[in-house]
């Protein structure tokens, strides 16, 4: 096996054969694949050869590297950094200026790589809002478009305009698809992006010699085939109808659902609350902020603390009835009541959406009494 494969990296980095495979085994799951397939991801990235990778960064904040920079969950970073023979990345790369911009152009001429952008690609005034070596954002996206096998936009602002192309959007910022009609593209959205993600993306693609199915906004279904909110530790409350309505009052401290504080993780689809972030360590709503939506499209124009319109994303039937919490009802009587609530779905839903429409009024009240307990 030559010295280019992922066995030699593993060698290299005194990776054990036995923590490999555990690695294996956590990218399957990660995919949604069946145990099964550990080996056989284990066998096709053992047989891989270094895919070339060209990083590009646009109009960004860097978060998506600087989030890729530190996962340690022991050596994956690593381990994907020299199976993917990072050619150009202007965030970590050792050259600058001219020699830069060489390994640039020279991996772009040799194709058969990997293009990942981060940050969207300003259109406005001709492209003046982001130049680099005196060529725009979209020139070099173009460029180096042609030659990818695939195209991977990291994060929000690469995937849906993000920041940059909130409202009124002065550079004219847009996505990589807006701009790439020829090749595959793939979306990881998020602000930043989960480098478990990025990860288990690369994983498949070694694996399968393609991208992950994705749905009809380009993510990939294993990371964005479900919403936050089915999978939230929080939604038994918001089944019971009990709210945080003031940051720091008694449902805040008692952990209850972050829906009238603004959270969209009825309105977002993401595995966060199946992986999280910093290795697994939190994410915003274990944290006890709401999910502020940053896996989809214009999120920045929802406002942080504005409440979805639950209407806007599915009908009230799509959420559980909301009843405020009574002691009084046995374990019996509780599963009476599901089961009528269940053939009564409809009205049940209307009510759910109901009680969660309440007037502010309302919830300075509830607020007020929750201050006094």
């Amino acid at each position: 096996m030559s010295d280019s494969s992922l066995e030699h990296a593993i060698r290299e980095h005194g990776i054990s054969r036995r923590d490999f495979l555990k690695f294996c085994s956590l990218m399957a799951g990660t995919l949604a694949l069946n145990v099964s397939f550990g080996p056989k991801i284990a066998k096709a990235l053992e047989a891989a050869k270094r895919t070339p990778v060209v990083w590009l960064e646009f109009q960004d904040c860097a978060g998506n590297t600087e989030g890729l920079l530190r996962a340690s969950r022991p050596t994956v970073s690593e381990l994907i950094l020299d199976v993917l023979s990072v050619d150009y990345h202007e965030t970590i790369m050792a050259a600058a200026g001219f020699q830069a911009e060489k390994s640039r152009d020279d991996a772009i001429a040799a194709g058969g790589y990997l293009l990942v952008v981060e940050g969207s690609i300003p259109t406005g005034a001709d492209g003046i809002y982001c130049t680099i070596g005196g060529r725009t954002a979209e020139d070099i996206l173009q460029s180096a478009a042609k030659n990818a096998i695939a195209v991977i936009a990291i994060g929000s602002c690469a995937s849906f305009g993000g920041l940059p192309a909130a409202k009124p959007n002065p550079t004219g910022a847009a996505s990589v698809m807006d701009l790439v009609k020829d090749k595959p593209v793939l979306n990881l959205p998020g602000c930043p992006c989960n480098p478990v993600n990025l990860t288990a993306t690369v994983v498949h693609f070694l694996t399968f010699g393609a991208l992950p199915e994705m749905d009809n906004q380009h993510r990939p279904l294993f990371a964005y085939g479900a919403r936050i909110h089915d999978n939230c530790p929080r939604r038994a409350h918001f089944d019971q109808g009990e709210f945080t309505v003031k940051w720091g009052d008694e449902g805040h401290r008692k952990g209850w659902c972050l829906y009238k504080m603004g959270c969209k993780g009825p309105v977002t689809f993401h595995n966060c609350p199946a992986v999280g972030y910093n290795d697994n360590t939190s994410w915003p709503i274990k944290s006890g902020h709401g999910c502020i939506s940053c896996s989809e499209a214009g999120f920045w124009d929802l406002g942080l603390y504005n409440r979805a319109n639950l209407n806007q994303f599915g009908p009230p039937t799509t959420y559980a009835p909301v009843q405020q919490p009574t002691q009084s009802l046995s374990p019996t009587t509780t599963a009476i009541v599901g089961a009528a609530a269940g053939l009564a779905i409809g009205a049940a839903g209307a009510a759910a959406y109901s009680q969660l429409s309440k007037p502010d009024q309302a919830d300075q009240s509830e607020s007020a009494q929750a201050e006094k307990k």
